[in-house]
């Protein structure tokens, strides 16, 4: 096999595997170390690795345009949908629910059904929605509006926050990687992040598309979590990390699976 090969090889390793060592490389093609770190010196020259010590990483995707809260609500998928009525069947009747902002709790909002129930939000669309539901309590947290994405913020949001409890927490995220939840914006994630402490029980939703992407700030850490709501499993690797810290993960399919057998 010619360098250039190989070289496109790694590459496609790496896109599989995230990462790759010299004594991979060495066994899938038969090579020695030496040639193994020219590979590696060649790719990190034309900027298509990242060098590490014993091996090599695909460099940070750049991170893309994010589409407003009203572009976003125009592509909710089937899977989001799904994600959303199940959650929305979480919800019993006299419970004190926060909902945050993201297109996916919106899903749950419109699916809602239990009444007599109490909701926060800081998402003009979440009680916008709910407004219309018989029996929905909602109380619009008050501070600074987001007005492309649709959400209030501000330390006068966090200061309320802090005074209520409530029995469940929906959260939306960005992305779900290595080291818990992510959120495109600070000021979004700080709000998330005081949901997520004022809540009995903290549902995660997101969709299969979310899964290794880390946006610029960490809001939630997996002992945050005790549920996450989504229609595929994630990576192996991810999937045992949910687990050792107790989340429990539901998928649409499972949910689909267990109403057929009890119909």
């Amino acid at each position: 096999m010619y360098q250039e090969e190989r070289m496109r090889a790694i590459i496609d390793y790496l896109e599989a595997h995230k990462r790759i060592s010299v004594e991979d490389i060495c066994s899938l093609f038969e090579v020695s170390r030496d040639t193994a770190r020219r590979d590696l010196v060649k790719l990190e020259e034309q900027q298509a690795i990242i060098r590490t010590r014993g091996g090599a990483l695909l460099p940070a995707a750049p991170f893309e345009r994010i589409q407003n809260y009203n572009e976003r609500l125009l592509s909710v998928s089937e899977e989001k949908q799904q994600i959303g009525r199940i959650a929305a069947g979480l919800v019993r009747p006299g419970e004190r629910v926060i909902l945050d902002s993201s297109t996916t709790v919106q899903a749950c909002a419109e699916r809602w059904t239990a009444g007599d129930t109490y909701v926060i939000t800081n998402s003009i669309n979440q009680a916008d929605v709910l407004s219309s539901k018989p029996n929905v309590s909602v109380h619009l947290l008050g501070g600074q509006l987001h007005k492309e994405h649709r959400f209030v913020y501000g330390i006068s949001v966090a200061e309320t926050l802090s005074r209520y409890r409530a029995d469940k927490a929906f959260i939306g995220t960005g992305g779900i990687a290595d080291g818990g939840l992510f959120a495109v914006y600070e000021e979004e994630g700080r709000i998330k992040e005081r949901m997520m402490q004022q809540a009995s029980q903290v549902i995660v939703l997101a969709d299969h598309f979310k899964f290794g992407k880390s946006n610029y700030y960490r809001f939630g850490s997996w002992s945050d979590v005790d549920l996450l709501i989504t229609d595929l499993l994630p990576e192996p690797e991810l999937l045992e990390q949910l687990r050792q810290h107790g989340v429990e993960v539901l998928t649409t399919q499972d949910y689909e699976k267990k109403e057929s057998e009890e119909q």
